[in-house]
């Protein structure tokens, strides 16, 4: 098969054992697939590091990780981005929005509609009305001008899933190019057609896939696997402690024995033995995922 998977972290904090076990999901289903393997680094937020992005790739290698060709790296990619964005403004498919983020929770919306999701504002200002709001100084956000208010997508592990498409931000006020633009260009430009994250990101998948039609780019196919959650059921972070392999080997625990947790953690091991990434590939089926969440106490690292 051709195509090709991703693994796609933000450097703006060292990876925690929530996201290695996404990470090795990903080259799991990717492999077992016959799809190359990518790494994305998604730097475009101000908290981004070179050195954690390192530090990153350091950690993916540990747990024995393998990637095909050079990392693609989004903060060289902005004039692909502003390209894109500037052939949706000739089609007449974007608008400028002057609205704060307090003033689109606050705004009233239509019924039904999900907090956040944009009301419209600043959809069809007239010429005057625009540069009124550009004269207060605050730089605008770009908007895609949709034309549907939802979207449904096939996902491998949580079947059928319809989501709310609102007029989403494209180019942030800030004049940095949106999440849901950018992965979706990155991800047609290399090729990636299999898209494995964390089930948080499921609701904003069908923005990106609209976004893609509306680009005439592929659709991925899309396998939104269960998070990691600590022992109060909210999301790991690493406030909950030994949860990065650099706090896990200060305590003596090797980057083979992460592997091996999350191998059981997936019923691809009994977490006494410490299988290779070839064994792992080998036992791997998809359709044995486990369907919920992985709680985990860090003590049971130890």
């Amino acid at each position: 098969m051709t195509g090709a998977g991703r693994f796609a972290p933000s450097p703006s904090g060292d990876l925690h054992v929530g996201n290695l076990r996404t990470a090795l999901l990903a080259w799991l289903f990717a492999r077992h697939t016959g799809r190359s393997f990518l790494l994305r680094i998604e730097d475009l937020d101000d908290r981004s590091s070179s050195e954690v992005a390192d530090r990153q790739v350091a950690d993916l290698t540990a747990i024995g990780l393998d990637f095909d060709g050079d990392p693609v790296v989004q903060s060289q990619r902005r004039s692909r981005y502003d390209e894109v964005i500037d052939g949706l403004d000739t089609a007449g498919m974007t608008f400028e929005c002057f609205c704060t983020r307090k003033e689109i929770l606050a705004a009233p919306r239509a019924p039904h509609s999900p907090p956040g999701a944009y009301p419209g504002t600043c959809r069809d200002l007239d010429e005057g009305e625009r540069a009124e709001r550009r004269e207060s100084g605050r730089p605008p956000a770009i908007r895609l001008r949709s034309d549907i208010t939802e979207f449904t997508v096939q996902d491998e592990l949580c079947g059928t899933f319809t989501g709310v498409v609102d007029d989403f931000v494209l180019r942030r006020g800030d004049g940095v190019a949106a999440y849901n633009l950018a992965v979706v260009v990155d991800d047609a430009d290399s090729g990636v057609d299999q898209v494995v994250r964390a089930d948080d990101l499921l609701s904003s998948t069908p923005r990106q896939a609209y976004l893609a039609q509306v680009l005439g780019l592929p659709v991925p196919t899309y396998a939104h696997v269960p998070l990691v959650l600590n022992t109060f059921g909210t999301r790991l972070a690493k406030r909950d402690g030994a949860v990065t392999l650099t706090t896990l080997a200060s305590v003596g625990v090797s980057a083979e024995r992460v592997r091996a947790q999350l191998a059981g953690s997936l019923g691809l091991g009994d977490g006494s033995e410490t299988p290779d990434p070839a064994t792992l590939l080998a036992r791997f089926d998809p359709s044995k995922i486990p369907a919920g969440p992985w709680i985990l106490d860090p003590v049971d690292l130890l």
